[in-house]
């Protein structure tokens, strides 16, 4: 018998997984000339989103702002280090599309391991992020600092890309 905890477990998975799908519909509906309809995914992927925080908060998942970067950066180092790689390789050999995002997504999560470590190390002294400016490529998920580079280091984007993150 499963516990609550482990019920919780499961229900912010997929609350989360049903936000980012219907933002990816939302999208799609967009593309398509149907703006209601699209509105009517991005309000529902906003009350997933207040379903998963929920679950979280009920799970013990959100501490001090120290707590948290720790764990995002187990995460990302997580991703980056043992989730990732051995799935890009089995794409790699089945030739699947699948690839390209994985590769991606390699990178970029070391950067994002990276740049939470800053944000710890600030968070220890007391201190917010000196940099108020962050820019993300839309293409492969790279972040980068103050203002975006000539080209992406990760998928080539060009700086024009970036979009600006407030």
């Amino acid at each position: 018998m499963s516990s609550t905890h482990d019920n919780l477990e499961e229900a912010f998975s997929g609350e989360s997984q049903a936000n980012r799908k219907y933002v990816a519909f939302a999208r799609q509906a967009d593309k398509d000339g149907f703006p209601n309809i699209a509105r009517l995914f991005r309000t529902t992927a906003e009350a997933e989103t207040l379903h998963a925080h929920g679950h979280l908060a009920a799970m013990g998942g959100i501490g001090a702002t120290a707590a948290n970067l720790q764990a995002a950066i187990d995460g990302e180092t997580h991703e980056y280090t043992e989730m990732y790689p051995p799935m890009l390789k089995q794409a790699e050999a089945d030739g699947h599309p699948a690839k390209r995002m994985f590769g991606y997504a390699v990178k970029a999560e070391a950067v994002h391991a990276k740049l939470y470590k800053l944000a710890w190390e600030a968070a220890q002294r007391g201190e917010d992020l000196k940099e108020a400016k962050f820019y993300l490529c839309p293409i492969c998920g790279h972040i980068e600092f103050g203002t975006p580079p000539a080209s992406c280091p990760i998928c080539g984007a060009k700086a024009e890309k970036f979009t600006p993150v407030a």
